[in-house]
């Protein structure tokens, strides 16, 4: 698995004349209930990146895995101390001029490996995608795991919507960071079986109006490292089958 971070530039170069994807990892900094850091979407979507990567170069494909993203919109958080959001026009533009950049440089194709789930962070990628295209002519790679056909593919969790911090997040964190969950805590921490979707469409303006006054929704003491391997497995095949199907013309 190869990060262009850690590359000099002639590397970069014989990369390109390969024919190189690139992926962009984007997360958020924002709260994760009382047992995770608030790097948690960051740590998925990396753990996403690199392992889709690592499938791709396994295949004889040249990938890089870009510097993250690592902050986005979190206004749900935002009660809770440590979060940090952007604005949604400071999020898109900052996004679509990463994707420009990349695409310059001779990236093909450029993929969005999402691990943040509010619904307008989420716009500021579909967003930032679009201005791309209009201004390059060039598609970028998103898999929304927020939409149906995706999402059925992942945990039964993820899917009722209670999933912020909960198993599903608690299982990937354990599975790529164990020493970042406080243990202990997660442990001892009751269910809260709250749809955040749901709470969104009603109205709900943070975690705290919609029944999370920990940041928290879901089942984080149910998690399991075995489980957020599975679950890494699955993403990082989604993200592999969006790259593949945008065939590259060095291909």
């Amino acid at each position: 698995m190869t990060e262009l971070a850690k590359l000099a530039w002639p590397d970069v170069v014989k990369l390109l004349e390969k024919g190189c994807a690139a992926i962009l990892p984007v997360g958020a900094t924002e709260a994760h209930g009382p047992h995770l850091p608030l790097d948690t979407d960051v740590t998925i979507a990396l753990g996403m990146a690199r392992r889709a990567c690592q499938q791709l170069e396994e295949k004889g494909r040249a990938c890089v895995v870009l510097p993250p993203i690592s902050y986005g919109v979190a206004e749900y958080a935002g009660p809770f101390a440590g979060t940090i959001s952007l604005s949604e026009s400071t999020a898109t533009s900052y996004l679509r001029d990463i994707l420009l950049a990349a695409i310059k440089t001779g990236f093909d194709p450029v993929a969005v490996a999402n691990a943040h789930l509010e619904p307008a962070h989420i716009a500021t990628i579909a967003q930032a995608i679009d201005d791309v295209i209009s201004s390059s002519s060039t598609e970028v790679v998103f898999p929304d795991i927020t939409r149906r056909p995706l999402a059925q593919r992942l945990s039964e969790e993820f899917q009722s919507g209670a999933c912020h911090a909960g198993q599903y997040e608690s299982s990937l964190v354990l599975s790529d960071d164990p020493t970042a969950v406080n243990e202990d805590k997660r442990q001892q921490l009751p269910p809260v079986d709250i749809s955040l979707v749901d709470a969104i469409r009603a109205g709900q303006k943070d975690f705290i109006e919609a029944g999370g006054d920990m940041a928290y929704f879901g089942q984080p003491a149910e998690a399991s490292a075995e489980e957020g391997a599975t679950t890494f497995q699955i993403l990082a095949d989604i993200l592999v089958e969006g790259i593949e199907a945008q065939a590259s013309p060095n291909d």
